[in-house]
């Protein structure tokens, strides 16, 4: 039997792209002396290769360059998909949208290219509306710089996880996209009113 089942693996490279354009924080995954470091930070894709920056306090900054291996985790959207949405017998399940890269990391050591990114970093996520603009003669950015290391991450797999009910009859793949609109508004309101009230 294969696993996990090919109707759940996404391999189209636009696909993965999207979600990596759309849940830009990304979970990084090193691994030193057979003990993991993760870290989650946002990532942009740049000319196919993956750019970031972390705090030069973080341990994991010692393993994100000299062409390290890394694990890189990004994150759509997942739900509990009930059986009582389906049109047909099922049973219970959860829905998911899932991309795993892994790749080759190297530091840049290069001030004024990280500032550029840093900027550049911002503009993207402040897409579409642009309400802030980092400044490149921001005080606050040139007094940073020297507590952030750049790098960037060659990609040798790509692989997406998309779980999202498609070996159901067409009806219940509808309905399962529904629940999964429902339910991730709901549960992100459901949560910030309980914990952030």
């Amino acid at each position: 039997m294969n696993y996990p089942p090919k109707h759940h693996q996404d391999n189209d490279r636009d696909h993965i792209i999207e979600v990596i354009k759309t849940y830009p924080l990304a979970t990084i995954v090193s691994v030193k002396d057979n003990q993991p470091l993760i870290t989650h930070l946002p990532l942009i894709l740049n000319e196919g290769k993956l750019v970031g920056h972390i705090d030069i306090y973080n341990p994991q900054t010692e393993l994100l360059k000299d062409n390290n291996d890394v694990t890189i985790l990004f994150y759509g959207p997942q739900c509990y998909i009930s059986p009582s949405i389906y049109n047909t017998a099922q049973l219970p399940t959860w829905n998911y949208i899932r991309v795993h890269l892994k790749g080759k990391v190297k530091a840049l050591e290069n001030t004024q290219a990280l500032k550029e990114s840093l900027i550049a970093m911002t503009e993207f996520l402040e897409a579409p509306d642009h309400k802030y603009v980092l400044d490149a003669n921001n005080p606050r950015l040139d007094a940073n710089l020297k507590y952030i290391k750049l790098f960037e991450i060659e990609i040798d797999s790509w692989e997406g996880k998309f779980k999202l009910s498609q070996d159901k009859h067409p009806k219940d793949i509808k309905n399962a996209r529904a629940e999964l609109l429902r339910a991730n508004q709901e549960s992100i309101t459901m949560f910030l009113d309980s914990v952030f009230a």
